[in-house]
């Protein structure tokens, strides 16, 4: 394969991976606390040798997740907790803590809060959040304090990475934070709502069709290259 077949392929691989992340976001319109995520591209220029000129390659490794808020949805439920502005609730997960902003909880068998997938939801001393059994009334304030029958019981712990930049994504609505976490001074958190996904439909669906028209254009070349490859081999073989 030529240095065309080369480049073309770099871009398709990365057009792929694109592809793969857009579709991603559009299956997750309506996941709670999602945040899109778009792909990073880069260019890595090599010359080649003195007399040729230089070759320029894609590259689509890098990821971007988009921290625009997603618009709160009311919904009623006594442990649908939403955090308007900065910060991430914390999860005890078998990895360790991993931050979200999904915030559709319910108690387990034990009373503690925990998330959809099982994980424990932790205070600001980041100790689990336990409901008492006899717990008639549950309430929360808009800084995150817990109140069962009007007696206080616990404080949601409302976290953010030191470095916004190394927010890592694992899974759907989790993330981890390769710089360290610091506490949110002041959160603002509404009970009976939740965050709704921040993708927007229309946006995704046209660059959907765009990565996609892309893509096949990519493919056409290389199948045409393909071809005059073939038929020069074959013409020098003849």
């Amino acid at each position: 394969m030529d240095n065309a077949g080369y480049v073309s392929l770099t871009r398709q691989a990365g057009l792929l991976k694109e592809l793969q992340t857009v579709a991603n976001n559009v299956a997750n319109i309506s996941t709670a606390g999602y945040r899109r995520q778009g792909v990073v591209f880069s260019e890595y220029v090599k010359s080649a040798s003195e007399q040729s000129p230089s070759l320029s390659f894609a590259d689509a490794n890098g990821r971007l997740t988009d921290p625009t808020e997603g618009a709160l949805s009311k919904t009623g439920g006594t442990f649908d907790f939403a955090i308007e502005g900065n910060g991430f609730f914390q999860l005890q997960t078998p990895n360790g803590i991993r931050l979200t902003r999904a915030g559709a909880f319910t108690p387990n068998a034990a009373g503690e809060l925990v998330s959809s997938d099982g994980f424990r939801l932790l205070d600001t001393g980041g100790a689990p959040i336990m409901i008492p059994p006899d717990a008639a009334h549950v309430a929360l304030a808009r800084d995150g304090t817990l109140s069962a029958n009007g007696a206080p019981i616990a404080k949601v712990g409302i976290v953010q990475p030191r470095n916004r930049r190394d927010l890592i994504r694992e899974g759907g609505v989790l993330f981890k934070s390769a710089s360290g976490l610091e506490p949110v001074e002041t959160p603002s958190i509404f009970q009976g709502f939740l965050e709704s996904s921040n993708v927007n439909p229309v946006t995704e669906m046209a660059r959907l069709i765009e990565v996609q028209r892309s893509y096949e254009l990519g493919q056409k070349f290389l199948d045409r290259e393909d071809a005059r490859i073939r038929n020069v081999i074959r013409t020098l073989g003849g």
